[in-house]
């Protein structure tokens, strides 16, 4: 058959995409194979592609197209994370292009706003993920706001705070001003900033005197409750019951006493603000202080910053300072670098804030999620993260699981009063009317006098239902989905959302189905430049990966991002990765050319033929074995770099070469038939991880039915191998490539051909010496008094007569040169073996490797002088 000169990726990967899915390999419906199932990591509504999904998702198809061509009944569920704060924000922003601000419009408008949308932007990430080449299947693509998944998270909610797991509580949060909703602890990021540390003066109430006080945030002034010192301070032992004036505020204030202080920072007195630090919080819940917050959602001064309200917190940090100094309440202002909370949202300086929110318990409800890691009833792919879960979970908080956002799960809570408590938790309003009546007594309360909670559910708490929630789990416990394919198989993420997603999924899925909702979990690395920074578009330092795909082919792009993607490590991303992907795909399409070009003929295999088949039959079931353990340690990249090796040096620049038919001639039927069959094993090793050039390959060495391609072709099982049989071709492989090396280094053509004088009385696959070689004769059991190139394979010297066309005494001087290196080597190597100290104190492994040294030098001086009385 005709086979073009070059394969060209944008051709073949939309064809085979295409078929992939008019033929709907990829969806799954419960039947008697074994499951494999993998929920996707669900993007986020509002991305698209970046080098993060790319290297996720690639591992993730890698895993799931192994699977289904292991007989797995794969299943592969896509979907996208409706994320609150991220789509709320790029809504907002659009509102106000044109004209309309959010607090002008219902809630109702809003949303109606917010899936426009989410229809004309959503779908752009999953369409990426096709390009790549992902399998997933489509059938079952889920979104966190749909219907029937926002009604689980509502049943969740309802659920745990009728089990007394959920609470509405007062206290301290991170506060994001830009998107005007509380964040968790984790989506806070701390960055270096540079800035000042304001010494100011507190008057002494009733006194000329004053107290020195630090603060890095003077426009907090206003919110001062107290003035803190450390009773062991013989400083300010004078201040005792007494108290101080707030700068500009003219507020007195007292002063207390705590060991929280430290006497060392500053000038060693502390102003307490509690609605604005977590730590003054404490300490005034401890002093009874009052709570001052005198700052606004949007983080501008309110009615307390007097003449500074409504401006915002940092210009009022500049004018404040100003004043202060004027008035002469400033003593100095000295530069200074903190670590400042930033959002990971928004990048806005994150506020410490007082507010109602409510909060899953999270110390019973987790126990059992730290349980099932440390017993490894769920594994982590690598294993070190267990210690990075184990801390967090053993150091575990409540979980605040509100956030003031209209884009989300709104928060089935109906107020009918003022109180405290006066409110109900209902899955729908018709039922929180009849809890409220029940609750009040009241039987004329109507839907009208209900108020729902304002507040949004956490896109987590969403999310931590995933595994379950995209089979319906919660509505329908015993569906056949469910029951068929949770747990799922395997979780691949970042270790990055560990807590965010990963614990919580997993305390869900033991609170809800009594059982783990995944079996193991490979966390992938984090992709960086070369300068170890993580790829972003704020940086600038992400290439498109669209663009990739354009240039180098999706699989080439695939191949490459998995080569040096090492489990759990991090991947420092190099262009030139993507290049060595597609020299892979032309490599390959250049063997099946070759392969194709051969003309056959029934005559009989010879013997070169039948020891190179032999080999690579043994070679393959070898590799297939040592694959196999990689993918059971997660070792991804490891499992691709055996079948790179297998696949360009085995096959391609071994097997190939050795049966070959000399030009003109044709290759015996039973080699060519054998190689096909080799060929198609080899796709089929490849096919996870280039999916589109295999199935091209696979398609056109022979006609295929629906019911034949290759994504769905059983993977060869190992077989048994002969470990003497490999280590013989592999050793006849050094010899050549030393017979090589010396043609190489002395000039001389292939086309001339070379005797070998030995001492060994015979070769294994001395046939295929003789052929890739081009050995006229071997002499066994003898040496040669002509000037020779000698070297070692192993323990075996092998001298070869060098050529007539040699300058005898330029080979002398550079053999005299190398013996005198390796004399001197070996000095070396004799001194350290010959101190007493070394030999007793060192590793016995090192020892052993300077004695290999000294024997290795050893062996090759003998050569090299040998070497030098034929010359």
């Amino acid at each position: 058959m005709q086979i073009s000169e070059k394969y060209n990726p944008q051709d073949s990967e939309q064809k085979w995409y295409s078929y992939w899915m008019e033929n709907r390999y990829f969806h799954s419906e419960p039947n008697e194979k074994p499951p494999y199932t993998v929920v996707i990591p669900p993007p986020n509504v509002t991305g698209i592609l970046h080098m993060g999904h790319m290297l996720n998702n690639t591992i993730q198809d890698v895993l799931v197209r192994r699977a289904r061509m292991q007989g797995f009944n794969a299943c592969w569920v896509p979907g996208t994370d409706h994320a609150s704060i991220a789509t709320e924000a790029k809504v907002v922003a659009r509102l106000k292009s044109e004209g309309i601000n959010k607090s002008e419009i219902s809630r109702d408008e809003f949303l109606k706003h917010a899936w426009d949308w989410t229809h004309q932007y959503g779908g752009t990430i999953l369409e990426q993920l096709k390009k790549l080449g992902c399998s997933c299947d489509w059938d079952r693509t889920r979104f966190t706001m749909e219907p029937k998944l926002s009604q689980q998270v509502i049943k969740s909610f309802v659920d745990l705070y009728r089990k007394g797991f959920i609470y509405r509580g007062y206290r301290m949060v991170n506060w994001d001003p830009e998107a005007r909703t509380n964040i968790s602890d984790e989506e806070v990021i701390f960055k270096e900033q540079n800035g000042k540390l304001y010494y100011l003066k507190y008057k002494i109430e009733g006194e000329e005197s004053y107290i020195s006080v630090a603060t890095t945030r003077p426009e907090t002034i206003f919110g001062d409750t107290a003035v803190c010192i450390n009773p062991q301070d013989e400083r300010y032992s004078h201040l005792r019951g007494k108290k101080v004036i707030v700068p500009l505020v003219n507020r007195a204030i007292p002063v207390i006493e705590d060991d929280y202080v430290d006497i060392e920072f500053g000038t060693g007195a502390l102003k307490i603000t509690p609605a604005h630090d977590l730590n003054d919080y404490e300490l005034g819940q401890k002093y009874q202080l009052e709570i001052i917050d005198a700052l606004d959602d949007e983080a501008r001064l309110n009615e307390h910053g007097m003449h500074y309200a409504g401006m915002d917190r940092f210009d009022v940090r500049k004018k404040i300072a100003r004043e202060l100094d004027e008035l002469g309440l400033l003593l100095k202002a000295e530069d200074y670098v903190n670590k400042v909370g930033t959002s990971e949202r928004t990048g806005a300086v994150i506020e410490p804030k007082i507010s109602v929110q409510w909060f899953l318990k999270m110390s019973e409800i987790g126990k059992p999620a730290l349980d099932v890691v440390m017993n490894d009833e769920v594994k982590f792919y690598p294993e070190k993260f267990k210690n990075t879960y184990k801390h967090w979970m053993e150091n575990i908080r409540d979980w605040n699981i509100s956030r003031q956002l209209w884009w989300g799960q709104q928060i089935p809570a109906y107020y009918f009063g003022e109180g405290a408590h006066d409110f109900v938790v209902a899955e729908t309003p018709e039922e929180a009317l009849i809890l409220a009546r029940e609750k009040t007594g009241n039987d004329t309360l109507t839907a009208d006098s209900l108020k729902q909670d304002e507040d949004a559910l956490d896109t987590w708490f969403s999310s931590w239902l995933w595994p379950m929630s995209v089979f319906d789990g919660l509505l329908d416990p015993k569906n056949k989905d469910i029951s068929y394919y949770y747990p799922t198989s395997d979780l691949v993420t970042g270790p990055d959302i560990i807590f965010f997603w990963v614990a919580r999924m997993i305390m869900a899925g033991l609170e809800y189905r009594g059982e783990v909702p995944f079996k193991n979990v490979y966390f992938t690395g984090i992709v960086r430049d070369r300068q170890r920074r993580k790829m972003s578009k704020s940086l600038g330092n992400s290439p498109d990966p669209v663009e990739l795909m354009d240039q180098y082919g999706a699989d080439g792009v695939r191949v490459g991002i998995l080569l040096s993607s090492a489990a759990g490590n991090d991947l420092l991303f190099d262009e030139d990765l993507m290049l060595q992907g597609r020299n892979f795909m032309t490599k390959i399409w250049s063997a099946f050319r070759l392969i194709n070009m051969w003309n056959h003929e029934d005559k009989p295999a010879g013997t070169t033929e039948q020891e190179a088949i032999i080999w690579f039959e043994h070679k393959l079931n070898k590799t297939i074995a040592e694959i196999n353990e990689q993918f059971e340690k997660f070792r991804i990249s490891d499992a691709l770099h055996l079948v790179y090796k297998l696949i360009w040096d085995d096959f391609c620049a071994w097997y190939l070469e050795a049966i070959k038919p000399n030009y003109g001639e044709a290759v015996s039927k039973e080699v060519y038939v054998k190689t096909i069959e080799f060929f198609e094993e080899l796709m089929k090793l490849l096919h996870p991880f280039m999916p589109f050039l295999t199935e091209e390959v696979w398609q056109t060495i022979s006609e295929r039915s629906s019911d034949e391609a290759l994504i769905i072709a059983q993977q060869k099982q190992a077989e048994a191998y002969d470990e003497e049989i490999i280590k013989n071709f592999e050793t006849a492989t050094e010899m050549i490539s030393g017979i090589r090396n010396y043609r190489q280094t002395k000039g001389i053509s292939p086309k001339e051909t070379v005797e070998i004088f030995t001492g060994a009385q015979s070769f294994a696959c001395e046939s295929v010496i003789r052929k890739l070689a081009n050995v006229s004769d071997i002499h066994f059991g003898s040496k040669t008094d002509k000037p020779s190139f000698t070297f070692l394979v192993g323990a075996t010297e092998l001298s070869v007569p060098l050529s007539e066309h040699l300058d005898l005494a330029e080979e002398k001087a550079k053999t005299e040169e190398e013996l005198k290196y390796l004399k001197g080597f070996l000095v070396s190597v004799d001194k350290k073996l010959g101190n007493e100290k070394f030999v007793a104190n060192a590793k016995p492994e090192v020892v052993e490797t300077e004695r290999k040294k000294q024997k290795d030098a050893l062996d090759k001086i003998a050569i090299l002088e040998e070497k030098l009385k034929s010359l």
